[in-house]
């Protein structure tokens, strides 16, 4: 949420944001309903000054303790008790309208639309394969990774099940790039819950103005994750750190679950878009002073698991349009997949500065002043599964049909070299 502050004493740069997100807001409005708000407040104070005046010069002339107070004091008491329900509706209505201007972008962020979008870096080469590459839904096929006709008669569409080597290979990536992000960039593994309640999800941005393509439990209103970036950042909601404590870093793994999937009408079939999907996340509690330099290592431990699993990716910083509702700033990693001939995003990184901070109240004391001021929060996927496998799958794919495991996996597969389709034929015992 952005400073209420701002809004008051600086609106031209709230305008000024909206105007470089392309984002309509009727930002108007909420100046007239806060202005109302504070001249309510000030006539609160007003009335409470003379109340208490009159109230000091009916101590000193009443003849005895029985007297009762004069009916101007009656109707002085009950006039602030309106007023002060009336503040209570003006609060609601201006927290409720703050609540849906997004966060304002950094200065550094390239103004546009998505076609303003800025390759940062390129890294490596598109594969030069010698033959046809095939799609990874029909590798996957001919192999027996992946059975969306059971998916869907179990769930419905676009829910993948992994069969196989498909999903000793998804458990693999999982627990590889925990491992990497844990044991190589210090931070600390998390298991948190994939059901999380409303105020978690207001906290990192979800709501409320996208409540409609979350996944919520009526009878308990409880959401499911869509992504682990909303339980970890509400690890500290409501408390106030130490400076010496940060930067804190966390690495997690949930399912992710998004209603979105199919409502884009186009790349829909196979892991490009599902409503379910895999994600190891991380999440930093950083100073202002450091957030950015923060951000920058963040992209870098991504951009790790790309590089391991001999992906040919580009790092491209979102223009203004293109950011999420919660993000100052962002760099979105994109893997080619070359049966699609495209590159996929595996990976967003961004940088809340203290929007979700200020949402979920989490606080740092500095070490110098003993002041609390609000942490940075950042996130990025360390990465994202399905399509991280889409772009493994068509990258390492061979001649023969076979599939290239990438060294740094193999020993999370027993030693195994190839995905083959006689790997998986046996029968249970």
């Amino acid at each position: 949420m952005i400073d209420p502050k701002l809004l008051r004493e600086q609106p031209d740069v709230i305008r000024e944001a909206l105007k470089r997100r392309h984002y309509t807001f009727d930002l108007e409005t909420l100046l007239n309903i806060d202005r109302q708000r504070r001249e309510n407040l000030a006539g609160i104070e007003t009335q409470r000054h003379l109340l208490k005046q009159e109230s000091d010069e009916f101590a000193k002339q009443k003849s005895g303790p029985n007297v009762s107070p004069p009916l101007h004091l009656k109707q002085r008491s009950k006039g602030i008790k309106r007023l002060e329900e009336q503040l209570k509706t003006y609060e609601v209505r201006v927290q409720s309208e703050l609540a849906l201007i997004p966060n304002i972008p950094h200065k550094s962020v390239p103004v546009g639309d998505a076609t303003a979008n800025q390759v940062v870096r390129v890294v490596g080469e598109q594969p030069a394969l010698t033959f046809k590459p095939k799609t990874h839904l029909e590798l996957a096929d001919s192999l027996g990774l992946l059975d969306f006709a059971r998916a869907a008669k179990m769930t419905g569409s676009h829910f993948p099940l992994y069969t196989g080597l498909g999903a000793r290979l998804e458990r693999a990536l999982i627990n590889w790039m925990l491992d990497v992000q844990t044991k190589e960039h210090g931070y600390t593994e998390v298991f948190p819950p994939f059901l999380v309640n409303r105020e978690a999800m207001f906290a990192t941005g979800q709501l409320p103005k996208f409540e409609e393509d979350m996944y919520r439990l009526k009878d308990d209103d409880l959401f499911l994750v869509p992504t682990a970036e909303v339980p970890v950042t509400n690890l500290h909601r409501d408390e106030i750190l130490d400076e010496a404590q940060l930067p804190l870093g966390y690495a997690a793994y949930t399912a992710c679950f998004r209603r979105e999937a199919g409502s884009y009408g186009k790349d829909t079939r196979g892991l490009i878009r599902v409503h379910q999907f895999d994600k190891v996340e991380l999440v930093k509690f950083t100073t202002p002073q450091t957030s950015y330099e923060e951000h920058e290592r963040l992209v870098g431990h991504a951009e790790t698991i790309l590089k391991r699993l001999g992906l040919h990716y580009r790092v491209v910083c979102l223009a203004t349009g293109d950011l999420s509702f919660a993000a100052a700033k962002c760099y979105d990693l994109e893997a080619w997949a070359p049966g699609l001939g495209q590159y996929l995003e595996v990976s967003s990184c961004s940088n809340f500065e203290e929007f979700q901070a200020r949402r979920a109240n989490i606080r740092y004391r500095a070490t110098d002043t003993r002041k609390a001021a609000y942490v940075h929060t950042l996130n990025g996927s360390g990465v994202a599964l399905a399509r991280t496998l889409v772009c493994l799958l068509e990258t390492h794919q061979q001649p023969d049909g076979r599939i290239l495991i990438p060294e740094a996996l193999r020993p999370y597969l027993d030693g195994r070299t190839h995905v083959d389709r006689g790997a998986v034929d046996r029968t249970a015992r």
